[in-house]
């Protein structure tokens, strides 16, 4: 098992973590336009619409798991993140929060499956943790309290479809794509209504740069950045792709004091380092853990 990247799939995983860090600045500026359930809304109804014809039934008893699956991602997950997005002063909170469903899915992983982790793995999971206490005293994040909650709900629901994902069957990545989106329209634009008011009359305030943003995160986003990324899971373990991703949220970081006025303070920086800092440690384990157990020799019983 190779430990690195060949440079063809290096420079995917580096676009997609573009990809996914430009959605970060393109849906901040739609979602000055559009409440966020409602842009969220957009989105899934867009890409259910291009993904209909990948429709494929769930295999006997994966209705349940896919009903929870769509609804965690797609409306806990999607609607929550967006939320905080709106509610945030920055980027860079937002996007290095949303990372911490990788411990919350070692956590779960434990509480639901069983799984174990060994302390290296516990001490990274509690850094983490303590890097979003220390990132949530940042004034920066401090002036919106908000905005920070709703990002670690969404993490966590994020976290908890990513455990259900490990036993859905009979499903292709657009297929799960497509239910995903099809199966959150309803519930999203539903409670737009009940707490953004109309979602008709919602629909005037959009100009080109907010319809643009649903564009971005639907067609270049969702189809182009996941559509590779899962193309990438199929040539490697998910535990050597996972550290790449990283780059994503620095990334985001980026842009946000290139073009949305960021100005990230110690506190900040600090906690930052130690949630993503955590986030790798994880994710090495994890492929040390894989790497070890294809290298094992085999033992005749």
């Amino acid at each position: 098992m190779n430990a690195t990247l060949p440079a063809r799939d290096l420079g995917l995983v580096t676009l997609v973590c573009i990809v996914w860090a430009i959605n970060f600045l393109t849906s901040a500026f739609a979602l000055e336009e559009f409440p966020p359930l409602l842009f969220t809304g957009l989105r899934m109804a867009l890409l259910a619409l291009l993904l209909w014809p990948f429709l494929k039934p769930p295999a006997p008893g994966q209705w349940p798991r896919l009903l929870a699956i769509s609804l965690g991602l797609g409306v806990l997950h999607f609607g929550l993140s967006f939320w905080a997005l709106k509610l945030a002063g920055d980027l860079s909170s937002v996007a290095i929060v949303m990372q911490s469903y990788v411990p919350m899915s070692a956590l779960l992983a434990w509480a639901l499956l069983g799984e174990r982790f060994a302390w290296r793995t516990g001490l990274a999971i509690a850094v983490s943790f303590l890097g979003v206490m220390v990132l949530g005293f940042d004034p920066l994040v401090l002036d919106h309290p908000a905005s920070l909650l709703l990002m670690l709900c969404s993490a966590f629901f994020l976290a908890g479809a990513s455990v259900l994902m490990r036993g859905l069957k009979g499903q292709t990545l657009w297929s799960q794509q497509a239910w995903l989106s099809l199966l959150s329209v309803g519930p999203l634009l539903a409670l737009s209504t009940a707490f953004e008011g109309s979602p008709i009359a919602n629909l005037g305030l959009g100009s080109w740069i907010g319809w643009g943003g649903v564009a971005y995160s639907a067609l270049v986003s969702s189809l182009l950045g996941h559509g590779l990324y899962y193309t990438l899971l199929q040539r490697h373990p998910v535990a050597l792709v996972t550290p790449y991703l990283l780059l994503a949220p620095l990334m985001a970081i980026g842009l946000g004091v290139a073009f949305w006025g960021d100005r990230p303070g110690p506190r900040l920086l600090l906690g930052g380092a130690m949630v993503l800092g955590g986030v790798l440690a994880i994710a090495l384990r994890s492929w040390q853990k894989q790497r070890a157990r294809v290298q094992a020799p085999f033992t005749p019983t």
